[in-house]
């Protein structure tokens, strides 16, 4: 099964004090293990360093932790999906075409990116966020 990880599960999964970690783990674990098919957005690889970089845990995560969080966790193990120009100017016609705007586009590169790469799967914990932007999604969005 091909999975593809929005960085709201990673974030999750690596932070051991987040509020979703046990749920979102065991992902995580199965990706490693090689039970599933790991992929990412290449984009989510720097959405997660971002977060990760500024998560509000105590003591702080310095930049040089993240980036090791990232690349050991994902970036050696995960199959980055890159989006080409012409998947960018899609998802905003796309965008546009369903009225919406700001930062949803980003849920909707996410969502380019699960369907380019042929994922079975979704894994998010904002299913509505998807849904909107990907309305036909309903089989491959889910839930850890």
């Amino acid at each position: 099964m091909k999975v593809l990880f929005d960085t709201s599960v990673l974030v999750a999964a690596v932070v051991e004090g987040h509020s979703e970690h046990k749920r979102c783990l065991p992902w995580l674990q199965r990706a490693h293990a090689g039970s599933l098919e790991f992929l990412v957005a290449a984009h989510s690889l720097a959405e997660l360093f971002a977060v990760l970089s500024t998560y509000p845990a105590r003591p702080r995560l310095s930049p040089e932790l993240a980036a090791r969080l990232v690349r050991e966790n994902v970036a050696a193990r995960a199959r980055a999906v890159a989006l080409a120009g012409s998947d960018y100017e899609a998802v905003v016609r796309e965008m546009a075409d369903l009225s919406l705007a700001g930062g949803v586009v980003y849920d909707a590169l996410l969502a380019r990116a699960a369907r380019k790469s042929g994922a079975d799967r979704l894994l998010t914990l904002n299913p509505g966020d998807f849904l909107r932007v990907w309305p036909e999604g309903t089989d491959v969005i889910t839930s850890p």
